[in-house]
């Protein structure tokens, strides 16, 4: 069923780019435009043939003379080269085509349009040179009832067309400048659109993987391929070398084609691409070689026509049986690549098999036509991918946020749960731990049994206690901080100091220890929960106070540096030892200098409440001379 509905999408496709290509045969081609037609050297004329919508296409009548024919009846398309499939001789030279216009109506100002004269040109009318130059030419002048000679010289020394192979257009200059102003357009926006397309995905290029670097590299010899239009029109210093620029954009867009096919397909493993990709690369060196030795070998004309249509076979070919490929994995890129080959096959064939009967008034050539269709096919498929990648990543980022808040959820009620059990041991342990330190009291007063070893058990029972007693506080300090549920607030740095200034400058005084508060000049402020601010300069002061001695002094002071305010708590007191430094701000840790009057928990506290604000504590200190807290905590503005 699958492949059935493939099929009728592959006959589908194919009968709409014939019926495409039918309607431009007739309605947009050069060779099926109406009479005069030219005969022995002369072309008839008149005022009504030169008033209706479409030019006249100078194709048939014409005499040619080279180095071997004089006055050769010819018309312009039937060969590419003036080889003219003689292989003996070179396929380059001077070339002169003359035709006679024989007017019979009134005097009228007209054109006459060259397109894509190979290299250099001179255009004379009635023996008057009235152009020269490369690239397309254009001459206007009046036409008068009577005979006028028009001649076009040519002179070639590169590339595969030589002579004149493209028809001229003659009529009034406004008839030709809306053509040229419709062909002008259509070749812009064929530039235009794949440039933006590759653009688009020089986004995706990091992200997007082969597929969107492959579209993007065949946007872009594509749009190399179409600015031959502009080349010729403004006859640009490279017209003379553009058939390799052209044909080396034409191979990698082939070779982008069957890429792209092959990454939709998912065969980017298999050895069939591997040795494709080989014939492919070869083939289009040789291409270009070939195209270098045309001047010097005649043959190399033929062989490079012959060896492009079976270029152009085997990518088809290529494509096809990867697209097949990818119609039988079902991947989604299949519908697209399977289109694109059908699309990519109908132009091989029409070009094939029309590119002598067929040249474009207004808009492009079938070859340009299926690598524009090509292009916004492909980009159809990037848009569609990046859409289904978005649409993806939606999906997973919701499924995370989800996720995320579930398991925020149950962290959440997790430490409500530690909370509690925390809350309860320690009010539960209290009767047990003092239970026991009154019955080691009540052994002491008994003094029944005492002796020194039973006093040795008993002072390490005691000790043991104390310990206990100081962890079960700290346990206590632990769990009402964490019941703070206060608002955070604006916190002014200046009313913050004035506060601790007034609360802690008594009891600085009573122990003879001079405290100052050094606030900034212009205020600054924090976020914060002050009941938690409190609580931990309480604990750097009641510790600076415990360390200083008489007529030693502490200062709070605050700076504002980068967007942080730095808290400062210093003092003059006994100072940490080196070898304490590093562990101070651990829980249930006492120094030597606190031993027996420490819970171990208050620069833990300190600490803890530091990071909750987003900040930073550093502590500096030296025994004999002093500590040193420095506090960095995010400002509000």
């Amino acid at each position: 069923m699958e492949r059935q509905k493939n099929l009728l999408q592959i006959l589908a496709v194919l009968t709409a780019l014939a019926a495409f290509f039918m309607l431009l045969f007739y309605v947009d081609n050069k060779y099926k435009t109406p009479p005069p037609y030219g005969k022995s050297g002369v072309i008839n004329i008149s005022r009504r043939d030169l008033e209706r919508d479409n030019p006249v296409f100078l194709i048939d009548g014409w005499l040619l003379t080279d180095g071997r024919v004089t006055d050769k009846p010819t018309y312009i398309g039937e060969f590419s080269n003036l080889q003219r499939r003689d292989l003996s001789i070179s396929p380059h030279g001077k070339a002169c085509y003359r035709l006679t216009m024989r007017y019979d109506g009134e005097p009228v100002a007209v054109s006459v349009d060259f397109p894509q004269l190979s290299l250099w040109y001179k255009i004379f009318l009635d023996g008057t040179q009235l152009a020269a130059g490369k690239g397309n030419g254009s001459i206007t002048f009046l036409m008068t009832p009577g005979d006028h000679v028009l001649t076009v010289e040519t002179s070639s020394k590169l590339g595969y067309y030589s002579g004149m192979y493209f028809p001229p257009a003659l009529g009034r200059a406004g008839t030709l400048s809306r053509i040229g102003n419709v062909q002008g357009f259509a070749y812009a926006l064929a530039f235009f659109l794949p440039l933006a397309l590759a653009a688009f995905t020089l986004f995706l290029w990091r992200t997007g993987g082969s597929l969107s670097r492959c579209f993007g590299v065949m946007c872009c010899c594509y749009t190399l391929y179409m600015f031959r239009y502009f080349v010729f029109l403004f006859s640009m210093q490279a017209v003379q070398y553009w058939f390799l620029i052209q044909g080396m954009s034409l191979y990698g867009l082939c070779f982008c084609v069957v890429r792209l096919t092959v990454l939709a397909s998912g065969a980017d493993s298999f050895r069939v691409w591997k040795w494709a990709r080989g014939v492919l690369l070869t083939l289009s060196v040789i291409l270009i070689a070939l195209c270098l030795l045309i001047p010097v070998i005649p043959w190399a004309v033929l062989a490079h026509g012959r060896l492009t249509d079976l270029y152009y076979i085997f990518t088809f070919c290529c494509a096809v049986f990867f697209t097949l490929k990818g119609m039988r994995i079902k991947s989604w890129e299949s519908r697209y690549t399977l289109t694109g080959g059908a699309v990519f096959g109908g132009g091989l064939i029409h070009n094939l098999f029309f590119s002598n009967h067929f040249e474009p008034i207004r808009f492009f050539w079938q070859f340009e036509w299926c690598g524009l269709f090509l292009v916004v096919l492909f980009g159809v498929m990037m848009v569609s991918r990046s859409r289904r990648i978005l649409r993806e990543n939606d999906a997973l980022t919701n499924h995370l946020e989800e996720q995320v808040k579930k398991r925020t959820e149950e962290i959440n009620l997790l430490l409500e749960e530690r909370k509690a059990f925390f809350s309860d041991m320690a009010h539960d342990l209290k009767a047990p731990v003092f239970a026991t330190q009154s019955f080691i009291e009540a052994i002491r007063r008994s003094g029944v049994g005492m002796d020194a070893e039973l006093c040795g058990y008993l002072d390490q029972a005691e000790a043991r206690q104390r310990e206990m007693i100081r962890r079960l506080q700290g346990l206590s300090a632990i769990n009402e901080l964490d019941k703070i549920e206060e608002e955070w607030v604006r916190v002014s740095v200046a009313k913050l100091l004035s506060e601790l200034y007034a609360v802690y400058h008594g009891e600085a005084e009573v122990q003879s220890v001079y405290f100052t508060v050094k606030p900034r000049r212009q205020d600054a402020f924090l976020t914060a929960q002050p009941e938690k601010l409190n609580i931990l300069f309480e604990n750097l002061i009641y510790n600076a106070l415990r360390a200083t001695p008489r007529e030693g002094s502490i200062t709070v002071s605050a700076e504002l540096e980068d967007g942080k305010v730095r808290m400062i708590v210093e003092d003059t007191g006994c100072g940490i030892p080196e070898n304490e430094l590093p562990f101070v701000f651990r829980r249930f840790y006492v120094g030597k200098n606190n031993k027996g009057n420490g819970t171990g928990l208050g620069l833990y506290i300190v600490r803890s409440i530091v990071a909750e604000l987003g900040g930073t504590v550093n502590v500096y200190s030296t025994a004999g001379e002093g500590t040193k807290f420095v506090m960095e905590l995010p400002a509000t503005i």
